[in-house]
């Protein structure tokens, strides 16, 4: 290693649910000391506010209007990696089934995309170390410019496998077709779809353990570091 001298570097990893993107930009972060961006937790987070507040998710103009209220503060530590939104910690509630069924909605929405892409641009600017970021458009859309972009994937048994092992005991059928109507809703959608970037790195995760995944991704970054 160079004496504390590496270079930032900014990380782009992206997939559909269930590839393991989360535990490994988390993992990844923490042992290379960079902050780390959960960005579907922010598309929760302003699709929790929408519910709470009573918007109508069917009506795109209704979500538009108010795409600019909520404050969401996104804490960047992997070890502990935090959400508030107008100051209330809203990791637990952003992950029920509700605000799960809701967010492609909101998501879709170019108005709720501009704010937090523009959220997300300023928090991976911020990142003195380099960051990594998660999500499903990072590479293409939010962050065209990251050091090095890593598409995540596996089968969709393998996927809804390891969701449903999240969910606490959920049917991994209907999970599997969750997650394949989640995908089409996020690959088909207009604004910042859900695609590789033409200059990512594939890594299938279908037979790979979490602990291959990091390794294969840690040693990407750092050649990636080794090579600025």
């Amino acid at each position: 290693m160079e004496n504390g001298a590496a270079q930032p570097v900014i990380v782009a990893i992206d997939g559909p649910s269930g590839t393991g993107k989360s535990s490994t930009s988390k993992a990844v972060a923490a042992q290379l000391g960079l902050s780390y961006l959960d960005t579907g937790a922010q598309y929760r987070a302003i699709t929790w506010w929408m519910v709470t507040n009573g918007i109508d998710i069917e009506d795109p103009t209704a979500i538009a209007a108010v795409a600019g209220k909520a404050e969401i503060i996104s804490g960047t530590d992997p070890a502990d990696p935090t959400i508030t939104v107008d100051g209330t910690d809203v990791a637990g509630p952003i992950r029920t089934q509700e605000v799960t069924s809701k967010v492609s909605a909101v998501s879709a929405v170019p108005e709720v995309r501009a704010r937090i892409t523009e959220l997300q641009r300023s928090i991976a600017a911020a990142a003195e170390q380099g960051i990594v970021v998660e999500g499903r458009d990072i590479g293409t859309t939010v962050l065209p410019d990251a050091d090095l972009k890593i598409f995540l994937t596996a089968s969709p048994e393998a996927r809804a496998a390891r969701r449903s092992g999240e969910l606490k005991g959920a049917d991994v059928n209907a999970t599997r077709e969750a997650l394949v109507k989640r995908d089409a809703a996020d690959s088909s959608r207009k604004t910042s779809p859900l695609a590789k970037a033409g200059d990512a790195v594939e890594v299938d995760t279908t037979d790979l353990s979490l602990t291959q995944v990091i390794e294969c991704v840690v040693t990407l970054v750092e050649e990636k570091r080794a090579g600025k």
